[in-house]
């Protein structure tokens, strides 16, 4: 006789919840179920996972400084080897340390943009739906005057105005990738401001603002959540153009972008100089990809159970 399911996973997946904390519980172990059951979301949650245990742990797992040169008469441009794992730069750095402390700056590049861009365009999308009349109107055509120019050429005007740097690149592009949230929230909200728990709460007195921030924002979150997944590849894509073209993190810091740039001189001969960080950004950038398309679909309503 088969056993039933223990007492945390019925307390978990009863359709009859007691508390909001247990429904809210309950449907994020629902959704990480779903998530589980995608091999291809599991593959890029561990290269997202594997991301930030690199990040965090860099200056355990490096061999080398990954700023101070080596000896240039005999350490430079060196091939992949016992010494140097992934070989060494044109200033006889280690390329393995400086991969390794450039993904800490990748990952505090995607988080600081999300953080900054993730509420502005949940604030304006939402306070746009809610309203409407000439606010949305106002406020959607200004997030269109943002949508008509691709992210890179705006993000490379306002890193021109502000000087390059990597503190001046994170807010160029966080300026410019809210406005797909905000699109999104809005979508959201206008299916959602004339439901009747809506009016209910509105009966009951509840302010523009506390049904705002209490009822429709966590509602739009999920949606905007996966939307933001999906763009942290874009967010590493933009990062790395702008190091790439001199405007983002400046040298000796290690980057990415800023990596390749310096490689791209010894493309036919030594490879490994700028192949190395362009792998390490394909590679990060599929894991959100693809961790984004699981989350879609994880924390899809209507997705069965």
């Amino acid at each position: 006789m088969a056993a039933g399911p223990s007492p945390l996973t019925a307390w978990l997946t009863t359709a009859e919840p007691q508390s909001r904390t247990q429904a809210r519980v309950g449907h994020a172990y629902q959704s990480f179920r779903r998530l589980a059951r995608n091999p291809t979301a599991m593959a890029g949650l561990v290269i997202v996972g594997l991301l930030v245990f690199v990040a965090a742990f860099a200056p355990l797992l490096a061999t080398h400084s990954p700023i101070a040169s080596g000896d240039l008469r005999t350490e430079r441009l060196l091939p992949p080897g016992p010494v140097f794992w992934l070989g060494t730069d044109d200033q006889a750095r280690d390329i393995y340390s400086r991969l390794l402390y450039g993904s800490r700056l990748t990952l505090a590049v995607v988080i600081l943009v999300s953080i900054i861009a993730t509420p502005i365009g949940l604030a304006i999308g939402t306070v746009s739906g809610y309203f409407g009349g000439w606010l949305d109107r106002v406020l959607m055509r200004i997030t269109d005057i943002f949508l008509a120019f691709p992210r890179l050429v705006l993000a490379l005007a306002f890193v021109a105005a502000l000087g390059p740097g990597i503190e001046n690149a994170i807010i160029a592009i966080a300026i410019t990738a809210w406005p797909p949230y905000a699109r999104l929230a809005r979508a959201e909200t206008l299916t959602i401001r004339n439901s009747d728990f809506i009016h209910a709460v509105r009966l009951q007195g509840g302010s523009s603002l506390r049904i705002l921030l209490k009822h429709i924002v966590p509602l739009c979150l999920s949606s905007v959540t996966v939307r933001v997944t999906l763009d942290m590849a874009g967010i590493i894509l933009t990062a790395a153009g702008l190091g790439f073209l001199g405007l983002g993190a400046q040298p000796p810091t290690p980057e990415w972008g800023t990596m390749i740039a310096q490689g791209r001189r010894f493309l036919m001969d030594q490879w490994w100089v700028a192949a190395v960080p362009g792998i390490a950004i394909f590679v990060v950038s599929l894991g959100f990809n693809l961790l984004g398309d699981g989350l879609r679909d994880a924390l899809d309503p209507k997705a069965s159970r």
